[in-house]
């Protein structure tokens, strides 16, 4: 099992990005989707999760009304758009993935509700 998360680069504030996270080894349409960060020195934090059942999305209030978590399940991805990005909002971004019959939305920001986490991917915003 497998995920592979891209798309991160250098942005200035005000920018976008999208992220991707790619699964193999597994049907992401049974799975509820997370995004997270860790920034330097920091916890790791939950972003973004939606649901496989329903596709009820969920979004730390940091990023509300900025970011978008999609998924695509015919090509077994998950998305995050990221809008009106900030200088707070560098980290390193993670989407993890846990099945859907397991997956408590109550608490789509615990790590531990996660059980395959993908490498990571840095995006940096800065002028």
């Amino acid at each position: 099992v497998q995920l592979q998360a891209s798309g991160g680069g250098l942005v200035q504030p005000g920018g976008s990005l999208r992220l991707s996270c790619e699964a193999s080894g597994l049907t992401l349409g049974v799975y509820a989707i997370a995004w997270f960060r860790q920034a330097p020195g920091k916890e790791r934090e939950g972003v973004s999760a939606i649901s496989d059942v329903d596709g009820s999305t969920y979004y730390a209030d940091s990023v509300k009304g900025r970011f978008t978590i999609s998924r695509d399940n015919s090509k077994n991805s998950a998305y995050l758009q990221m809008n009106s990005l900030k200088p707070e909002d560098t980290a390193v971004y993670y989407c993890a993935a846990e099945a859907g019959y397991m997956w408590n939305r109550n608490i789509w920001y615990e790590k531990a509700e996660y059980d395959y986490w993908g490498q990571g991917t840095q995006v940096t915003v800065s002028s």
